[in-house]
């Protein structure tokens, strides 16, 4: 293999190759969504693009040597902390300010929970609708859907 390719490809897909896994994802589920004509597959595809997204954006909440971002003031030395912060004031308030660098964001995992909720419900009404539509016409093909629904179109 020829150095400078194989320099690009250690330098720039190597350290994000779970990014380049997550567009190949999305691109899967988009194709899908466009391309296919069977309701069926089209929502496979969302399902296969939302996971795209909810696994890059936990992704990026994730922090090397991350802890989590969770300050408990109730040790045994608890009521000894309370006096000296009342008595000290904004001297030892100092020791309570979080390093950002050692924690973990949660924010991306929280709005990925709450995704994943609303896509689990989502699929759910779309499958139901889609039940519907195959008792209602026959078929999940959306051309033939279509061709049905237009004046004049076979039942």
């Amino acid at each position: 293999m020829d150095p400078i390719i194989a320099n690009f490809i250690e330098e720039n897909i190597v350290p994000k190759f779970n990014y380049w896994i997550y567009v190949i994802l999305m691109m899967i589920g988009l194709y899908a969504m466009i391309t296919k004509n069977n309701l069926i597959k089209k929502l496979i595809g969302m399902a296969i693009f939302q996971t795209a997204i909810i696994l890059f954006y936990v992704s990026i909440g994730v922090k090397e040597d991350g802890g989590i971002p969770i300050i408990s003031h109730h040790g045994p030395d608890h009521h000894q902390e309370t006096e000296a912060h009342s008595e000290a004031g904004s001297e030892n308030l100092k020791h309570n300010i979080i390093d950002k660098d050692k924690y973990a964001n949660p924010l991306p995992h929280v709005l990925m929970l709450t995704a994943i909720v609303v896509g689990v419900s989502t699929l759910g009404l779309a499958l139901a609708i889609s039940q519907r539509i195959h008792k209602s016409f026959g078929t999940l093909e959306e051309d033939e859907i279509l061709n049905k629904l237009r004046p004049g179109g076979h039942d």
